[in-house]
């Protein structure tokens, strides 16, 4: 049994990656693997690498790239020895500037380093040099699927802005809360599981996914449990293990509901994510990133809720930013986060392939670059065009039930009179911009209302909240509802409750400026309100400190 682990002088070692080329069936109802929690843990242990026991680390990344290899059966060359932090190295190339095209390419030849997080340890996310990087292109001769898992430190660089734009010195580079999310993390799982294939000397093993969008899959699968596996992680929330039901809206607040509720509430989760909020593409992928642009120009609907939600959902409280898996830069090193972003990567395949919705087409987005080391420890870049292919990348997922499909939030009260509202609810721009402090409401005028369906099929109406001042060190949440006087009441099967506004700790105080794009077409004829000139807005904090710059309601072209 081979598995990675990620030496580190600035965070508890422990085994965070097992490579196995066989899954077995788990069934829901029993858990092969009882969930512990070992005390007396000793964060100095030594960890082992994939078919390498005890492996030092380097405290200074080496500019030498050779490695110890040996010719597997099928003739390839595999790694003896590999380290996280020397395996996968993100954004980069050399893309330049033009007043017409700006693909976003980091300057990988500097890389930030020496940060510290809120208890004073340093983080190092700087991998080796990328020097002499080759252009890839994927070509595979055969398809591998995907399973779930329930039946089966180089992130860090790319979200605590190790890097700066190529081409853009003072602008700083993070693969989050942008277009380059969907991307990146595919070319990321991509690398990693060419890297265990090649270990394994195993063309046919495949990473398995976290199935948390289907009832039976909305635990944290049994291979993770066992503190005795090197899947295991001793970061994590406690009182999240199975038989604990995952919460796809989690906010670090809410406490534990009765299972079957939780279900369908995730269940409609799913449907406002994946369906109500994603009408196209930009809205699905995220906001456009382009060279010379400052970080954060806004998330797209899957970026933030299941995937923060789930991050934070299995991070442990007791970390000073819910390490590992609660934070962006420790996230990494839990293994379950190469399940986790199975499944974000399986919703992509799902906007495409199920629901038959189209990628950006913007030359951009497309060619844009990053730079990963592949299973040879040797430095490529790779474009995002050729990571919309799933046949060229040789994998796929399984056509498996969706049960979401049929979740469709409904209205609490159709209908609702505004008028008795609305009197003592003030107008957006009369507030506006404040500080987050307690739950607030506010009318928001419509620049039209009505629309016909033509109208309707051209354009989606979309809710902005916009100049979203935070704090990238610390995680901050907050819930949006609309025409709801009763929050307390509402809940993610009611179509009153738009959605949330979530963002994960990076590690380190970093102030930043985003915004968050809800759709609410639909929701206003679920509620009877597309004819109301206005609408009431209703934002309710969770966690962090957040201040709201403006919103606006406007208007979306479709593809």
């Amino acid at each position: 049994m081979a598995f990675f682990s990620l030496p580190s002088s600035t965070h508890p070692i422990y085994p965070t990656q097992i490579c196995s080329s066989s899954f077995k069936p788990f069934n829901s109802s029993s858990h092969a693997f009882p969930p512990t929690r070992v005390k007396n843990y000793n964060p100095h242990a030594k960890a082992s690498t994939c078919k390498a026991q005890n492996a030092e680390h380097r405290q200074t990344p080496s500019t030498d790239d050779s490695i110890s290899s040996s010719k597997s059966k099928s003739g390839k060359t595999s790694a003896g020895k590999f380290e996280r932090r020397d395996v996968l190295i993100g954004l980069g190339g050399l893309y330049g500037a033009t007043t017409l095209s700006r693909p976003v390419s980091p300057d990988v030849s500097n890389c930030t380093e020496g940060r510290m997080n809120p208890s004073g340890i340093p983080i190092y996310c700087c991998p080796p040099s990328a020097a002499g990087y080759s252009d890839y292109t994927p070509s595979a001769s055969e398809v591998y699927t995907r399973m779930p898992a329930h039946t089966a430190n180089i992130h860090c660089v790319y979200c605590d802005q190790g890097y700066a734009q190529s081409g853009f010195p003072d602008k700083k580079l993070d693969i989050h809360e942008s277009w380059l999310f969907f991307p990146w993390h595919r070319w990321f799982l991509y690398f990693f599981e060419r890297i265990c294939k090649n270990l394994l000397d195993d063309d046919t093993f495949t990473l398995p996914f976290w199935q948390w969008d289907d009832p039976s899959g909305m635990q944290i699968p049994p291979m993770y449990n066992d503190s005795k596996l090197s899947l295991y992680d001793f970061f994590r929330n406690p009182k999240h293990f199975p038989p604990q039901v995952l919460d796809l809206a989690y906010d670090g607040t809410g406490l534990p509901i009765d299972p079957n509720t939780q279900l369908q509430y995730n269940c409609c989760t799913m449907y406002t994510q994946m369906i109500t909020h994603s009408s196209t593409p930009l809205l699905f992928f995220g906001q456009p990133l382009l060279g010379g642009d400052d970080p954060d120009p806004g998330a797209g609907s899957v970026e933030t809720l299941p995937h923060n939600s789930v991050h934070l959902w299995v991070g442990d409280p007791s970390q000073p930013l819910r390490e590992d898996m609660g934070s962006l830069y420790s996230a990494g090193r839990d293994p379950i986060f190469w399940a986790h972003h199975g499944n974000i990567d399986r919703m992509w395949y799902i906007y495409n392939n199920v629901l038959k919705r189209k990628n950006i087409e913007d030359p951009d987005w497309l060619n844009s670059s990053f730079i990963f080391f592949n299973e040879a420890a040797r430095p490529v870049r790779v474009m995002v065009k050729d990571s919309t292919n799933l046949a060229k990348l040789g994998y796929t997922y399984p056509d498996l039930p969706l049960s979401w499909l049929k979740c469709k939030p409904k209205a609490r009260r159709r209908g609702l009179i505004l008028t008795k509202l609305s009197v003592n609810a003030p107008k957006a721009n009369e507030v506006l911009p404040m500080k987050l402090e307690k739950p607030i409401s506010f009318m928001v005028e419509r620049p039209k209302k009505s629309r016909s369906g033509q109208e309707k099929a051209e354009a989606e109406e979309v809710l902005k909240i916009k100049g979203i001042e935070f704090d990238k060190g610390e995680t901050s949440v907050f819930d949006v509802f609309v025409n709801e006087d009763d929050t307390s009441q509402s809940n993610p099967c009611k179509a009153e409750s738009l959605g949330s506004f979530s963002s994960l700790g990076h590690g380190h105080s970093m102030k930043s400026t985003t915004s968050q794009i809800f759709t609410i077409s639909e929701v206003l004829e679920e509620l009877g309100a597309d004819d109301f000139d206005s609408i009431l807005v209703t934002l309710v904090p969770r966690i962090g400190d957040v201040t709201i710059g403006g919103i606006e309601i406007t208007f979306v072209p479709k593809p």
